[in-house]
Formats: structure tokens, C-alpha cells, sequence
């Protein structure tokens, strides 16, 4: 009976065998520790800016004024990444990236604070962000084998959600208890977590040189490649639009400095407990993720996870001041959010080829990245207009609304299976 248990649950549990590879293993370790501080940083922005302002709309600009940079960092760093050492740019990107946090560092040390120097902080960090995420999903279909690699992007989830539990919760006990200085000095210090890491990895150059008139083109002609490649890929297209509904409508980040006063009758603790609930259900997901590998219907699995995302945000919108069930109602949207993130990077990585992957993960990661940025907007606006709570449901109700729309307009998405990359690439 135990031995029964024991295989049943060996057959659900996160598969480990990437991190086999010294480089992954590198990584997978730098990224989780600079991640904590990067995601305590992404709570004090919040919280900030809330104080300083008192405004929903405030509060949701930050979201805005990170969108550009994010966009020009992931599409424009996307023809780099597929020309020269991806392991070089990383290093290169966390070191500038770290002057953001210091950006935030020097503005919470200044009285009074300029929101001004907030927002420059943030969006360095962002525009950053965006070429590194970029830079890393392109690495990692060489660092494992090809059979590994749903089992590598499922770590990859792990430790982001990981991260993304400790760094807010902590970082939400920290602005309470020390201020904001101190949550912004330990993301400075973080980030030499990931560049010693990237340091001691062997350089990743892109497996497929571009070579004759390829080598010649401009980076705008490149991006322009990149682009061109996802024209009549319906299914891949998708992956990206699906993500985008989720976190344009779905995502009520921006609002939780304010429920946290207004709903919850709290203060910065439990803007990052908010955060961390999330995280707490994506990184069950992710621990729980060793069937994915065994999962055909790729597409309709990405259906069904944001429906569910829809239903649960819509669902803490009508939690009321009941902490626990809305922190209950956000794991569940976390969970689901990391099955749906697996299946979509999985679908992107397959199709791909290698000397395109740094141009179409930075497409990914704009969507990926930009969708919520957007999203902090639209759920302040709506808060403004309206009430956050009357923002967080409709965001739910309509995410699900969304799903159905691309599910009817495309219905290849639920069909596609793992394999038939071939035959839906032109369809």
C-alpha cells in the first residue's frame, strides 16, 4: 500500500533530474535568491507609491511607466541574444539592472520623495528585466536535454514562485518594521547572487550562428524576422493572447496596497501576504507538476488553467474581509497560472528554433512581463471609476469571457498537441 503511495506520488511530484546539469543548476540557485529580493523590491514600489500619493490610479501608472522600457528591453534585446554569448548578456544585464535598486535605494533615502525618482527606479528595473527574463528563456532549452525540458521549465516555475512567496512576505514585514531603505539594500545585495552564479557558467553561445547576409542585418530588420515567424501560427500566437487576457483583465496586483487598508483593515504585512498567496498556489502547482510531461493536449490544458485563473480572481473579489478565503481564492489563481505558464513556454520552446528563440522569448516575455503592467493600469482606472472591488470581479469575469472568445475563434488551440508543431505552424 505505501509502495503504491510512494510511486503515485513520485509520478506528480516535480521532476528533478535537470538540475543534473551544472549550468541549470547555477542558475536555477543564482536566480532564486536575487528573485527574493527583486520580488521584496516589487512590494515596496507598491506600497510607496500608495503612501506617498493615496491614489489607485498612482499606484496603477507604475505598471505603465515600466511598459515601454520592459518592451524596448525583451524585443529589442531579442536580435543580441540570438548573435552573441547569452551568458555575457546576462552578466551584463544584472549589473546594470542593479543600478534600479539603487535608483530606489538613494529615492527612499531623499525627504521628501520625489514619486518621480520611484517611477526611474522602477522602470530601469523593468526595461532590464525584460532582456534578462528574454536571455535566460533562451538559454535553457541548451542547458538539458530535450525530453527534460517541460520537467526544466517546471523548476524554473518553482523557483519564481518560490521567490515570489518569501520576497513579498518578507518584504512586507520589513517596510512595516525597518522602511522602505532597507527592503531596497537587500535587493542591491541579492543581485550578486545571479552574477557570481552567471559568472561561473561556461559561456552559452547560440547554437546556430547566423552567417552570410543574416549576420549583415540590422537589429530592426532582425526583430522584424522575429516577428515575420509568428505570421499564420495560430497556436503559437495564441499562447501569447491567452496570457494577455489573463493579466490585462485578470491580475489585481496594483490594488492590493489598497484592499490591504480598505478591505482588510491592514497595513504593509498584508500587502505582502496578498502577494505571496499567489505564489503559494503557483509554487504547489509547480511542486506538484511531474505529470505535465505526460499531458498531449497542451493547448486545452492552457484553457482550462486560465478559466480556472478567471473564476478564482473573481472569486477574492467576493471574499469580502474574509483574509484567509481570499488568500485561499489567490492560490488557486496562482496554481493555475503556473500549469497555464509551463504548457505556454513549452509550446514556444518546441516550435521554436534556436536561432530565433532569443527574438520570439522576447516577444514572449513582453507579453508575459507586459500583460501585467497593463493590468495594474486597468485595475486602477477601474478602482477609480468604480470600486476595487467592482475592478477585481468584473477582471475575473471577463478573463473567462476572453478564454471562451479565443477558444471559439481558434479552435486549433484546444486541439494542438505536443508533436504536431509541423503541421500547425502554417495553419
Amino acid at each position: 500500500m505505501s509502495g503504491g503511495l510512494g510511486a503515485r506520488l513520485r509520478s506528480i511530484a516535480v521532476d528533478l533530474t535537470p538540475l543534473r546539469s551544472r549550468d541549470f543548476r547555477l542558475l536555477w540557485g543564482g536566480e532564486l535568491l536575487s528573485n527574493i529580493g527583486s520580488n521584496i523590491t516589487l512590494v515596496a514600489v507598491y506600497i510607496q507609491v500608495y503612501r506617498l500619493t493615496g491614489s489607485a490610479v498612482a499606484v496603477g501608472a507604475i505598471g505603465l511607466v515600466q511598459l515601454v522600457p520592459l518592451m524596448v528591453g525583451s524585443l529589442f534585446g531579442g536580435p543580441l541574444i540570438d548573435r552573441y554569448d547569452r551568458r555575457r548578456l546576462l552578466l551584463i544585464g544584472q549589473i546594470v539592472q542593479t543600478g534600479g535598486s539603487v535608483v530606489l535605494l538613494g529615492a527612499a533615502l531623499m525627504s521628501p520623495t520625489p514619486v518621480v525618482l520611484v517611477y526611474v527606479g522602477a522602470a530601469v528595473i523593468a526595461g532590464l528585466d525584460g532582456f534578462t527574463l528574454a536571455t535566460r528563456a533562451a538559454m535553457t532549452p541548451t542547458l538539458v536535454p530535450t525530453e527534460r525540458l517541460p520537467s526544466a521549465l517546471a523548476l524554473n516555475q518553482a523557483m519564481y514562485t518560490a521567490a515570489m512567496i518569501v520576497g513579498p512576505a518578507i518584504g512586507g514585514i520589513i517596510v512595516a518594521s525597518a522602511g522602505l531603505s532597507w527592503a531596497y539594500a537587500i535587493d542591491v545585495v541579492s543581485f550578486g547572487a545571479t552574477i557570481t552564479a552567471v559568472s561561473l557558467m561556461r559561456p552559452h553561445p547560440p547554437l546556430e550562428t547566423p552567417e552570410g547576409d543574416d549576420r549583415e542585418l540590422g537589429g530592426w530588420q532582425r526583430l522584424v524576422d522575429g516577428f515575420r515567424f509568428l505570421k499564420g501560427r495560430r497556436v503559437l500566437q495564441s499562447t501569447f493572447f491567452i496570457d494577455l487576457i489573463a493579466m490585462i483583465f485578470g491580475m489585481p496586483r496594483s490594488l492590493f496596497p489598497i484592499l490591504a487598508v480598505t478591505q482588510f483593515h491592514s497595513g504593509a504585512e498584508t500587502v505582502g501576504l496578498l502577494f505571496s498567496a499567489v505564489s503559494v498556489g503557483g509554487l504547489l502547482g509547480a511542486l506538484t507538476s511531474g505529470w505535465v510531461h505526460r499531458v498531449r493536449r497542451q493547448g486545452l490544458a492552457i484553457i482550462v488553467a486560465i478559466t480556472l485563473w478567471g473564476g478564482a480572481i473573481a472569486a477574492f473579489g467576493l471574499s469580502g474581509d474574509l483574509l484567509t478565503l481570499a488568500c485561499a481564492c489567490l492560490a488557486v489563481a496562482g496554481g493555475a497560472d503556473v500549469v497555464s505558464a509551463v504548457f505556454r513556454s513549452t509550446i514556444l520552446q518546441d516550435t521554436v528554433p534556436d536561432d530565433l528563440r532569443g527574438r520570439l522569448s522576447g516577444i514572449h516575455i513582453t507579453v508575459v512581463a507586459g500583460g501585467p503592467r497593463i493590468g495594474d493600469a486597468e485595475a486602477g482606472i477601474m478602482a477609480a471609476v468604480f470600486t476595487p472591488t467592482v475592478s477585481v470581479v468584473s477582471g475575473g469575469l471577463l478573463c473567462i469571457a476572453g478564454v471562451g472568445l479565443l477558444a471559439l475563434f481558434v479552435p486549433e488551440f484546444a486541439r494542438y498537441q505536443r508533436g504536431d508543431a509541423a503541421m500547425r505552424s502554417t495553419s
